[in-house]
């Protein structure tokens, strides 16, 4: 059959729905079916082309994205603008989440690798859901907070284990 018709006649599958691919980000895991289909209606799908940016170190944070397809790279820029790449995400993950609680000034710079659909989630949407639905803002809320834990439980035990090395190199 071709695409077209298949387009028509088939319908989509619960992971190919929007709130099927946000019911598997870890910072959705408290929401239910209801939850997430208010959430789909409320993230901004946002479409980049392969290389154009999406946020550079400095600008103002508003919210988090997360990649449904493509890739992005996350980098610093020093003083006289070279690139430190730090990590390539693809589909299924997420960044800048930290501004999604606290607005700040972007700590990392980011871009896509390719031609890729990001879903954002901005501070002002967070807002306005915590005034019409609270019992949502906060499981979302409460998800953030946990992924936040996570990442910096993993990047202390990082830290440390690279000191210990260091220590023991020093030792040697």
């Amino acid at each position: 059959m071709n695409s077209l018709w298949e387009s028509i006649f088939r319908s989509k599958t619960e992971e190919e729905t929007l709130s099927g691919f946000l019911a598997k980000i870890p910072v959705f895991s408290e929401l239910g079916k209801r939850d997430l289909n208010y959430l789909e209606n409320l993230v901004h799908v946002r479409n980049y082309k392969a290389q154009e940016t999406v946020f550079e170190q400095g600008d103002p944070g508003s919210g988090l994205y997360i990649i449904r397809s493509g890739g992005v790279t996350i980098f610093t820029r020093d003083g006289h603008d070279h690139e430190e790449e730090l990590t390539t995400l693809g589909p299924g993950d997420f960044f800048g989440e930290t501004t999604l609680a606290s607005p700040a000034p972007r700590t990392v710079s980011a871009r896509t690798t390719e031609s890729s659909e990001l879903l954002g989630l901005f501070r002002s949407d967070l807002l306005a859901t915590s005034d019409k639905h609270p019992e949502i803002a906060n499981r979302i809320l409460f998800g953030l907070t946990k992924m936040i834990s996570e990442r910096m439980q993993t990047a202390t035990l990082q830290l440390r284990n690279m000191q210990q090395r260091l220590a023991d190199r020093d030792a040697s």
